[in-house]
């Protein structure tokens, strides 16, 4: 069996005297799509920042292509090949749709990724390209972070509350996308509060609760009755 992309072990994470993450293992192969799930404040966002070097960890607890990378610099993670796009987009104010792209682009390796697939994968922003990157709409913004983060033709995208706050037309555009995203053979890391939406594009998910992963597996293992109770930490 292939060694998986991104391998996490016995995570331990958090900020100063706050731990959110208490020993949270988590395995993603090439070209794969793992949804996190879990209720706001379970620690989603903070396994996200771990990987990319956001919150410190032990080198050990955190794998890429099997180079412990727990505790590098987020620009040392990011050019092995990790992107994220953030909860709430963060573009730079200053810059045009096309200069929020390039820039995700300028130490990046050569691959699939170009502006001109961006424009095909997401045409509006295309026309958009001239447009400060905040004057277009949340959803549009959206793009625009995506965008930004395939430009440095990643290996592995983390993508934290894609549809956090976009209008449904919005959202159902964004996950049209996700199998062009795929079939460059990116692997991906979803964090969705539409739990039935998240597992009905992934090939496995893990659910976070309080800080532990309380279920995971791929998504036709389990009924929704026992993913359901992970979600809320339900016992019975």
């Amino acid at each position: 069996m292939a060694e998986p992309l991104l391998t996490v072990r016995g995570l331990k994470a958090g900020y100063g005297d706050f731990q959110a993450l208490f020993g949270v293992d988590i395995d993603v192969g090439e070209g794969e799509l793992l949804a996190l799930i879990g209720a706001n404040g379970s620690g989603k966002s903070t396994l996200l920042r771990a990987i990319t070097g956001l919150v410190r960890s032990v080198p050990d607890m955190i794998r890429f292509r099997g180079l412990a990378i727990g505790g590098m610099r987020p620009d040392i993670i990011a050019s092995l090949g990790v992107s994220m796009v953030p909860e709430g987009r963060r573009l730079f104010r200053s810059l045009s749709v096309e200069e929020n792209l390039v820039i995700g682009g300028e130490r990046a390796p050569r691959g699939a990724w170009t502006l001109e697939r961006i424009y095909h994968l997401f045409p509006i922003l295309r026309e958009k390209r001239r447009t400060p990157g905040t004057a277009l709409s949340g959803g549009q913004q959206q793009m625009v972070a995506i965008g930004r983060a395939l430009m440095a033709n990643p290996q592995l995208i983390l993508f934290d509350e894609v549809s956090l706050g976009l209008a449904p037309v919005v959202i159902k555009d964004i996950y049209a996308a996700l199998p062009a995203v795929m079939a460059t053979g990116v692997a991906v890391i979803l964090v969705e509060q539409d739990v039935s939406r998240a597992l009905s594009v992934a090939q496995k998910f893990v659910c976070i609760q309080e800080g532990k992963v309380s279920l995971a597996g791929h998504p036709a293992e389990h009924a929704r009755a026992a993913i359901t109770a992970a979600y809320f930490g339900v016992t019975h």
